[in-house]
């Protein structure tokens, strides 16, 4: 390996020691809906999002905190030696995209069927530390 791509590759694992991700695939729920609540919780900290998630009705908002709750353990398990308080916790980055879907037939009248497309989706969600917050 050359000094160069050593030197890129060193650089790259140092910006992603304050990163940490989590990812739910193939969840059950419309990714309208589930886009709903990741708009909610979109660019702020970790704490007010739990709370978000926590205190919201909807179905999805409990799948999200349990994807959170997840991300905030891998970016433990990265940083053993950092306080998650100190650290500025925030969602850097939430992605909800369109899984499978399941395609079913309903009957309707006079002999006929209608479609029923069961959506599914993928959320990536990422987490950045502010570096502010460790100084």
């Amino acid at each position: 390996m050359g000094v160069r791509k050593r030197q890129t590759a060193e650089q790259l694992k140092e910006a992603r020691k304050s990163i940490a991700f989590a990812k739910l695939n193939n969840c059950p729920t419309s990714p309208r809906k589930m886009r709903l609540m990741a708009d909610l919780i979109r660019g702020e900290g970790v704490d007010k999002a739990l709370s978000i998630l926590r205190f919201s009705a909807k179905e999805s908002s409990s799948r999200l905190e349990k994807l959170l709750l997840s991300a905030v353990s891998n970016w433990q398990a990265k940083n053993e030696d950092a306080d998650v308080e100190k650290a500025g916790l925030y969602i850097k980055e939430i992605r909800v995209d369109s899984a499978r879907m399941l395609k079913r037939l309903r009957p309707a009248p006079q002999g006929r069927a209608h479609r029923i497309r069961k959506r599914s989706n993928h959320v990536t969600l990422v987490l950045g530390a502010q570096d502010n917050a460790q100084s």
